[in-house]
């Protein structure tokens, strides 16, 4: 099915159906208002001062905040909220703006709700491996403050050292470690959100059960539209006994594909399984100057932990496994910092194909690993036809796909190109039966792709959810689910005779 191919924020917002804010307060009685609750610098209104929060990491849309405010405490939040629930003032919460796919992107007439002071690790308790934390703690501080008790936070984006817990629970992220150790969802124990009413709701418990729906996982990855997360308790694991990596050089990424299916079909778990084409091998070396081949087709990262018995035998199966599936060269870390040198290559590998392009577009898509060879036979063609060259690197052993479009948005035409092209690499995800989203969320960047990937029914059932927690449609309006008639519009979604099967949903 083809989608109609747009380019801009606004292109997407309008053909997405989102009216303008219904508020009943102007915006210079709402500011007074803010200024009630919170000092006059953390309420920002000035082009100038809201410049920083146009977009998040999903760069290519962008649109001035109407106001940004800036709480310290959850109380200031349940205040703010209830104003804004009062007079119809949508909200848009963010964290550290780290997303890519345009969650945290602002709307008109909206307030951009910042979650960045709200930043301190409340307890951490070692006797249940847990700890409680605000939205604003960046993923790689949980670690950094368990890292005495013998313990840490196993998700870990590459985004790790910026990225807040509260936009990781919204997102559901992962990282390099998810492949054992899951996303986001598998490691958090309970979260308190703020609904649109202003009440506070914890989901979960302290303990391994719950009872009632499972009203935790369906927040993980929610995208802020069904409630504001304010504080979060992390599951925390003992650090590994002993870890290495293996780096295996390919001089075919077919050959590399193959092999990542036939270690997990093998039964071996890695603590990450990760795999770098050729453009991205020579970006992350020129960048981070850690030694990878820059020769090399694609390299696979696998890390292995456990007692040191245990990581010997598995090094001995997996090197035997990738030499059975063309490996040219099979290199293991000698020591602890010369397996975080493998992974500084792979963590830097976003920032280092920048420096390639005055601009990449960068895709999230999640696919069977039986498909991994398929699928980038045909990115590769695609970028034949496109003429747009593309970075593969991506967490090859759940599927994980990012692939990293290179492009000019100051050529015309060229970002319209890019958004094609990125478009067919989602709906091939789909096409394979996989998903047009593994870690990054739907935002605005994929929202045409939801009408692929799910049927009407699907979709209405999303918007029945939404209306459970946010009937008013107040929480980031416009994000993640598109409306039917959106999708009746794409003509990607079947309908009755040219109706909508359920008109009461063209309103939103």
């Amino acid at each position: 099915m083809e989608l109609l191919a747009q380019s801009g924020y606004d292109a997407v917002m309008d053909s997405n159906n989102v009216t303008t804010s219904n508020s009943s307060i102007s915006k210079e009685n709402f500011i007074h208002s803010l200024n009630l609750i919170l000092p006059k610098d953390s309420v920002l209104h000035e082009a100038e001062d809201t410049r920083a929060f146009e977009c998040d990491g999903l760069s290519a849309y962008r649109k001035l905040p109407w106001v940004v405010a800036l709480p310290d405490t959850v109380e200031q939040m349940q205040a703010i909220v209830r104003i804004c629930a009062a007079h119809q003032v949508p909200i848009i919460a963010r964290g550290a703006g780290t997303g890519l796919s345009g969650g945290a992107l602002p709307e008109k007439g909206c307030l951009l709700l910042s979650l960045t002071k709200l930043n301190k690790i409340l307890e951490i308790d070692v006797n249940n491996n847990i700890a409680r934390v605000q939205p604003g703690v960046r993923n790689l501080a949980i670690s950094d403050a368990a890292k005495q008790y013998g313990l840490y936070y196993a998700p870990d984006p590459s985004s790790q050292i910026a990225c807040s817990i509260g936009g990781n629970v919204a997102e559901n992220s992962g990282g390099v470690h998810c492949l054992k150790y899951g996303l986001t969802v598998n490691n958090i124990q309970k979260i308190t959100i703020l609904t649109i009413d202003g009440e506070l709701v914890t989901l979960g418990t302290d303990g391994y059960d719950n009872p009632g729906y499972d009203l935790l996982a369906l927040m993980n990855g929610s995208e802020g539209m069904l409630g504001i997360v304010v504080e979060v308790t992390v599951k925390l694991l003992p650090i590994p006994e002993y870890a290495q990596v293996l780096l295996a050089v390919f001089d075919n990424v077919e050959h590399a594909g193959d092999a990542v299916a036939a270690i997990i079909s093998e039964g071996i778990i890695p603590a990450g399984l990760e795999m770098m084409d050729n453009l991205a091998i020579r970006a992350a070396e020129d960048y981070a100057h850690v030694g990878y081949p820059t020769e090399a087709a694609a390299i696979l990262l696998c890390e292995l932990d456990g007692n040191q018995a245990e990581v010997n035998q598995q090094i001995q199966k997996v090197s035997t496994l990738m030499k059975s599936h063309q490996a040219t060269n099979i290199r293991v870390s000698e020591s602890e910092q010369q397996r975080l040198e493998f992974w500084l290559g792979r963590k830097s590998a976003f920032p280092a194909v920048g420096r390639m392009a005055p601009d990449y577009y960068c895709m999230d898509g999640t696919i069977p690993r039986s498909q991994l060879s398929y699928v980038l036979s045909r990115i590769k063609e695609l970028s034949e036809q496109y003429n747009l060259p593309v970075a593969n690197v991506f967490h090859a052993g759940d599927g994980n796909l990012h692939p990293l479009i290179l492009y000019d948005a100051n050529i015309k035409g060229e970002l319209k190109r890019t958004e094609e092209f990125g478009a067919k690499i989602l709906e091939l995800c789909v096409e394979v039966g996989g998903s047009i989203t593994g870690e990054h969320g739907v935002g605005v960047e994929k929202i045409n792709q939801m009408c692929i990937q799910f049927s009407q029914f699907e979709l209405h059932q999303f918007h029945k959810i939404k209306d459970a927690f946010d009937p008013n449609r107040l929480l980031n309006p416009g994000k993640a689910v598109p409306t039917l008639h959106r999708c009746a519009e794409l003509g990607a979604m079947h309908v009755h005779n040219g109706k909508l099967p359920h008109p009461e949903l063209d309103r939103f």
